[in-house]
């Protein structure tokens, strides 16, 4: 397959001989043809790429994105439509079509190219370039710390197997993408996400948000639904040419369709907003990167730096507010924020900054707030998880465990037992479970027994015919503390439900990322996962303990108008992570006297890791 080799032009090669030979394509063939096209517009080809690790928002991710994941993602079990060129239900496979190997027309291993594709080596024309005026501030937008106008190159430089085209293949590209998306309509052949996508990406290529755009706007009146992907090319143009209108009219389309923007859309429209000095535009971000990322990239942090610094931002903000009515608001939102607007005004102060062990910011001494579910999102959380695992748990068994829980309960802490016992090792240990059982009970405060959650096939087999192990879930099951899951069970559901019921304590190691978890969405579940879970280790005194932070670890706006924002890190160890510390003069808090000497004494120093 040429999508595997990235093979651009011998997939061009194979189509002008189908359509030469009379070959009837399917859409399948159309969405590989305008995939190949669309990254060779760009000017860079991944042979079989599906993409990992950071997402960004430049091109190479953009074309990068899970497309050429499987022949699912092109086609057949896609989602399936006609737009007004075509008939509902075309599927233009016929016959052996829809089975051809799309190598056909290659001998020995080499592709027999046309007259016109040898002709694409004449000097073409470049592309379409953004507003210069407005391009220049974008490119000095987050230059403090790194380029980021280097990081498409530094991407494909990582990468081992890229094909990388010069303009006269970019231009041909174009050209040829755009004749195959015709041919597909003329052919009647149904669209889906990924050839309209792909479209989009070509017409972004050209810097043409506008056509971009429209192929997102057909999706719905087709009957597709848009995914985050589909937006990605109308955004990137609109960002990188400097029209902050139209970037935003793709936002809040992305939003009316139930999509929702992640760091890469935000950080570019973030990097927008700074360039144009669009105040407002960055005080929204700040709380969309609040509610939707929590924590940001060492790159958005800097860009977050750059605006702080700026003149712009230094003169934005009230003068007077009502006190009364900001510390409401906080209230009414859980803490941590009010979205009152900029308060203050004058030159911003911003330093890199740990938390300490009691919440407080170790540079200006604000105690940060702690963000937890309050009674009623707890009981919502646990009734839609309730709800989940009864759909999924057989013979009741989901039941008969609420029904336990009403009687042997409440508990202080909840231990994922399999988590606990395969630590660090393949084989299940109850002496490793029982270690961090006995460990956890010295910081419970009534120091009761913890629950343990644990699959029956873990104390089964020979393993139970040793008499150490057999004594110790004995003396569990004594103490009401364990529960078994019974066989085609998902032990996930039953521990988590139990601490959250409880809102107690759960030690687990699991990053809680896979497709259990992302069954609960984020309206509640990033909250609570912060506030109640213990991480653990080993070292040779026994198990080590990482509790919960002691603030919440997202992005916090005070009463007085400053600004606390987490920074990612590799691992989960909160007294490792920096904050950015934001504050200014004329804000309240720092013209206290309590404050100006603390801020005389303590120097904000950087966080050493």
């Amino acid at each position: 397959m040429y999508s595997k080799s990235g093979d651009f032009l011998g997939a061009v090669q194979w189509y002008d001989s189908a359509r030469k030979e009379g070959i009837q394509l399917g859409q399948y063939h159309y969405a590989v043809l305008l995939y190949l096209c669309a990254s060779a517009a760009v000017g860079v080809v991944q042979p079989a790429k599906s993409g990992s690790g950071a997402r960004t928002l430049n091109r190479l991710d953009l074309l990068n994105e899970d497309v050429t994941t499987n022949r699912v993602k092109f086609g057949e079990e896609d989602e399936v439509v006609s737009n007004d060129l075509l008939s509902i239900g075309a599927r233009g496979i016929e016959g052996n079509a829809g089975k051809m190997d799309l190598r056909s027309n290659r001998t020995n291993g080499n592709v027999e190219y046309t007259d016109e594709i040898k002709s694409i080596r004449q000097n073409f024309n470049g592309f379409p370039k953004p507003n210069a005026h407005v391009s220049d501030r974008l490119n000095d937008v987050g230059k403090t710390k790194g380029d980021s106008s280097d990081i498409e190159n530094e991407a494909i430089d990582q990468e081992d197997q890229v094909v990388i085209f010069d303009e006269n293949l970019k231009k041909f590209a174009v050209e040829k993408g755009f004749e195959i998306y015709r041919e597909m309509c003329s052919d009647k052949v149904p669209m889906n996400e990924a050839t309209l996508t792909s479209v989009a990406r070509m017409a972004m290529s050209i810097g043409d948000g506008d056509m971009a755009f429209d192929m997102v706007k057909q999706m719905k009146p087709m009957g597709i639904n848009p995914r985050l992907r589909s937006y990605g090319p109308a955004l990137s143009t609109f960002c990188n040419s400097g029209d902050i209108e139209k970037a935003f009219e793709v936002e809040n389309h992305m939003l009316k369709n139930g999509v929702y923007p992640e760091e890469p859309e935000l950080q570019a429209l973030l990097r927008l907003s700074i360039a144009v000095g669009r105040g407002d535009k960055v005080y929204y971000l700040l709380h969309k990167l609040r509610t939707s990322v929590r924590k940001v990239s060492p790159y958005t942090a800097d860009l977050i730096e750059d605006w702080f610094k700026g003149k712009v931002a230094s003169r934005l903000g009230k003068r007077k507010w009502d006190e009364r009515d900001i510390r409401e608001a906080i209230k009414n939102h859980g803490g941590g924020w009010h979205g009152k607007g900029w308060l203050g005004r004058g030159k911003w102060s911003v330093s890199r900054a740990s938390v300490g062990s009691d919440g407080s910011c170790k540079c200006c001494g604000e105690k940060l707030a702690t963000i937890d579910l309050d009674p009623w999102e707890t009981e919502k959380f646990a009734k839609s998880v309730a709800a989940l695992a009864l759909k999924r748990e057989k013979n009741s068994s989901f039941q008969k465990f609420q029904k336990w829980l009403d009687y042997f309960g409440p508990f202080e802490a909840v231990i994922d037992g399999a988590n606990a016992g395969l630590f660090s090792q393949q084989r299940f240990l109850p002496a490793k479970v029982n270690a961090v059982v006995n460990g956890i009970r010295q910081k419970l405060p009534l120091r009761r027994w913890p629950l343990i959650i644990l699959h029956n096939r873990h104390i089964t087999g020979k393993k139970m015919e040793v008499p150490v192990n057999r004594a110790i879930i004995d003396k569990w099951r004594n103490k009401d503390a364990l529960y078994l899951t019974p066989t085609g069970s998902n032990d996930d559901w039953y521990w988590l439900y139990a601490a959250i019921k409880f809102k107690c304590l759960i030690v687990t190691n699991d990053e809680m990322r896979d497709h259990t978890f992302q069954l609960l969405g984020n309206d509640f579940f990033p909250k609570w996962k912060e506030r109640h879970q213990v991480r653990f280790s080993f070292s040779d005194a026994g198990p080590e303990f990482h509790m919960p932070p002691p603030c919440s670890v997202v992005i916090q706006e005070s009463e007085n108008g400053h600004w606390h924002i987490p920074i990612l890190l590799e691992h989960e160890y909160e007294a490792d992570r920096t904050w950015l510390c934001v504050t200014r003069a004329s804000s309240g808090l720092a013209t206290r006297p309590e404050v100006l000497l603390l801020i005389r004494r303590v120097s904000c120093p950087i966080p050493s890791h």
